[in-house]
């Protein structure tokens, strides 16, 4: 990358600069403003969400120090984020037993819901194990007029049964999206997109910590979330401030070089890791390989998205019957309304930090849960 810096500043210099004018021959205050204008989203809630990650931040540096002391290194490099705390311990997961754990994981939903996922399971819609010629990973798609296909390559890992948690809360948004809504108002937006797979993987992570037995699984189970939330909301965060700093200073009529973007780049690593990690040089170059940086203001969606979710697993786990009924009318409402309006039907108002903020706090409480595992 660094061979190519000087072409790849320029293209996604010129990105920004598209993006300038048209924001500009549309009247838009920046291109910020303009990004956001099809979903009806307030740039208080981009700016809400920066803030509000920014002063928590000591949390994620509370994270890296408990990695620092677990892993036992003098000096804890970006790449030694990646590496599990704690191995899980070594078990084979059945699919028919991931279905069974998966249906306990999700049950405070309801028994509406329950009955749908036991029939999706039953009734083929999902493509369960490997094969020649199939493609890697999972996906849940599908047509207005039937219901939706999940593709899986499933190995039998505790990562498949939450791959068959998240894609299964895709699958049921549609599905109860397309029995409600007519055709025109069945395709939800992005930002509430990752929201139903996300409150799976919550519920099922709650279900599963509550009913372990084994410590070191424990352990994997809690970093395994942790995770979740640094590469979801921490490290989304972190690109949705560079996106925001690099469009400012071409709105205000400043030149981007790849020095430039690369300084921004590394001192936004510095901020986000904290003193535990050692930044090295490298990292400064990540900014050219990230595509995201070219479909401009999207990854903070995956964060708020994300906050949401955990938002109204929270309620769901709390309030019961009342939260599951607010979830039940969002997932039913397809792309009815701007999305900020069918969050709150589900009960997250996110034009106030407090989604956000209390998202964080369960990030806190997770933390406190490992530190005295592994601290």
């Amino acid at each position: 990358y660094s061979r190519y810096r000087n072409t790849l500043a320029a293209s996604l210099t010129s990105n920004i600069k598209k993006n300038r004018f048209y924001a500009t021959v549309r009247k838009y205050n920046s291109c910020l403003e303009a990004s956001l204008d099809s979903d009806n989203i307030p740039v208080s809630v981009y700016d809400n969400l920066i803030d509000t990650v920014g002063k928590n931040l000591y949390l994620l540096h509370r994270y890296y120090e408990l990695r620092k002391k677990a892993l036992k290194l003098d000096s804890l490099h970006l790449y030694d984020v990646y590496v599990p705390l704690v191995e899980m311990p070594k078990r084979e997961i059945p699919y028919e037993e991931a279905v069974k754990t998966v249906e306990a994981g999700l049950k405070p939903l309801g028994a509406g819901y329950i009955d749908y996922l036991k029939d999706a399971f039953k009734s083929g819609w999902i493509d369960v194990y490997e094969n020649q010629g199939k493609t890697s990973g999972a996906y849940s798609w599908g047509a207005y007029t039937t219901h939706p296909y999940v593709l899986l390559n499933y190995q039998n890992t505790i990562n498949d049964v939450f791959t068959l948690a998240h894609e299964m809360g895709h699958a049921l948004h549609s599905f109860y999206t397309n029995k409600t809504q007519p055709y025109i108002y069945s395709e939800y937006k992005i930002f509430v997109a990752e929201v139903a797979s996300t409150v799976n993987e919550s519920l099922l992570m709650q279900h599963l910590l509550k009913n372990t037995q084994d410590k070191a699984e424990k352990a994997y189970l809690l970093n395994h979330y942790l995770e979740e939330f640094r590469g979801t909301v921490f490290r989304q965060v972190m690109f949705a401030e560079f996106e925001k700093i690099i469009h400012a200073k071409i709105e205000q009529g400043e030149a981007l070089t790849a020095e430039t973007l690369s300084k921004i780049y590394y001192d936004l690593n510095v901020k986000y890791f904290g003193a535990e990690v050692t930044v090295d040089e490298d990292i400064a170059m990540e900014w050219a390989r990230i595509p995201h940086f070219y479909r401009s203001f999207y990854v903070y969606k995956y964060a708020t998205g994300f906050a949401a979710a955990t938002s109204i697993s929270q309620q769901i786990l709390n309030e019961g019957r009342p939260a599951v009924e607010r979830y039940i009318e969002f997932l039913s409402s397809g792309g009815s309304d701007y999305p900020l309006e069918l969050l709150k039907k589900a009960g997250v108002d996110l034009s106030t930090p407090k989604p956000v903020q209390d998202a964080l706090d369960v990030f806190g409480e997770v933390l406190d849960e490992l530190e005295k595992l592994v601290g």
